[in-house]
């Protein structure tokens, strides 16, 4: 179980919202931040990678994060910025803690 001292990694959630209209009345969207959460971050083995088809220049990461009305809306349209790096999620589930007290999300991002 992940204890607050677990969660020493600052990740700040975004989700791609409407803001306004171009000049053929089309919606434009930018991405802006839906929370910033503490998570413990835990990367993928190699082995995990390649079962998931991600084997490349590419890492995956799980972030868990404390349960709330926000981070229980997190879908794989959203993204998340960590370390100056923009992740794209693939995956959010309920970790096995217990149901309401952690969100898993699985991200990845292209290798540096």
């Amino acid at each position: 179980m992940p204890g607050a001292g677990k969660l020493d990694r600052r990740i700040t959630i975004e989700r791609e919202t409407e803001t306004g209209r171009n000049e053929v009345n089309e919606p434009v969207y930018e991405w802006t931040a839906l929370t910033t959460v503490w998570a413990r971050r835990r990367d993928a083995s190699d082995g995990e990678r390649e079962a998931a088809g991600q084997v490349g220049s590419t890492l995956m990461t799980r972030f868990v994060v404390r349960s709330s009305s926000v981070t229980r809306t997190v879908t794989p349209v959203d993204r998340l910025n960590y370390s100056d790096a923009t992740w794209n999620i693939l995956g959010v589930k309920e970790t096995e803690e217990g149901r309401n007290r952690f969100i898993e999300i699985t991200a990845i991002r292209d290798a540096d």
